[in-house]
C-alpha cells in the first residue's frame, strides 16, 4: 500500500508525531554533530531535503540559516502542496522550493547537504536513492540519515520506543515499500549495520553514527 494510498489522516499525524523531535534537536544537535556543515549553511549552502512530506524539516533549516537556499523534494503531490502554502505563511518562499520528485530521479547537483528524515526504510529502492543522493552531492558534501531509533537486534528493541515503531513499520513503513520497485522492506527498526550496508553499496566511502536522541539515530555520509 502506498504512501499515497492512505488517508489525510495519517499524513497530518505523522507530520504532528514527527515534528516536536525535528524542532527540539536539528538545528541545535543533530545539524552541529555533522563535520562542517553548520559552518557550511551559516555562510550559505545549497540543501535537499529529499522525502520532505509537508516540509517541516526544510522550514526549520530554512529559518534557522536564512543564507542558504533549501529545495524540499516528495513524490506525494498533496504533501508538496501542503509544503508550499506553509512556506508562504512562513514569509520563507523566496528562499525554499518544493517539488514534486521521486528519491531516485530529483533535480540538481552540488548540494552541499542532501537529508533524509525517517523515510529512507520507507522507499522501495533505498540503495538506488542512495546512489541518486551521492550523484548529486558536492564533492565535499554531507547527507545526513535520519532514522528511528533502533539497535540491531530485534531482542535489543524489545522496549516501549521498539514496540511503537513496529507498529508503525507493521502498518505503514513496510507496506509502503513493498509497494515500489525492488520493495527492500527495512523496517522502521532496520539498525545501523542495514543502513550502513546500503550506504555502502551506493558508493559512499564514509559512513557514521554522528548523534541521537532515545527517538532518533542520525547518521552521516561522506564520499
Amino acid at each position: 500500500m502506498g504512501w499515497h494510498e492512505h488517508d489525510e489522516a495519517v499524513f497530518h499525524g505523522c507530520e504532528k508525531f514527527f515534528r516536536p523531535g525535528y524542532a527540539a534537536n536539528l538545528v541545535c544537535s543533530w545539524i552541529p554533530a555533522l563535520r562542517d556543515v553548520k559552518q557550511k549553511l551559516e555562510a550559505g549552502a545549497r540543501v535537499a531535503d529529499v522525502g520532505c512530506g509537508k516540509g517541516a524539516t526544510t522550514i526549520l533549516m530554512a529559518k534557522a540559516f536564512p543564507k542558504s537556499r533549501f529545495f524540499g523534494f516528495d513524490y506525494h503531490d498533496k504533501s508538496i502542496e501542503a509544503a508550499r502554502e506553509i512556506a508562504k505563511r512562513e514569509r520563507i518562499a523566496d528562499r525554499v522550493t518544493f517539488e514534486v520528485a521521486k528519491a531516485k530521479e530529483y533535480p540538481g547537483k552540488g548540494y552541499d547537504l542532501v537529508a533524509v528524515f525517517d523515510c529512507l526504510h520507507d522507499m522501495g529502492d533505498p540503495v538506488g536513492a542512495a546512489a541518486h543522493v551521492r550523484s548529486t552531492l558536492h564533492p565535499d558534501g554531507t547527507w545526513m540519515i535520519v532514522e528511528p531509533f533502533a539497535n540491531d537486534e530485534l531482542k535489543d528493541n524489545l522496549n516501549p520506543v521498539g514496540r511503537v515503531y513496529y507498529s508503525f513499520s507493521t502498518l505503514l513503513c513496510t507496506p509502503c515499500s513493498r509497494s515500489q520497485e525492488v520493495g527492500l522492506c527495512l523496517g522502521a527498526q532496520s539498525g545501523e549495520a542495514r543502513i550502513r550496508e546500503v550506504v555502502t553499496q551506493a558508493g559512499f566511502g564514509r559512513f557514521r553514527r554522528a548523534t541521537e536522541t532515545p527517538f532518533n539515530i542520525v547518521y552521516e555520509a561522506r564520499r
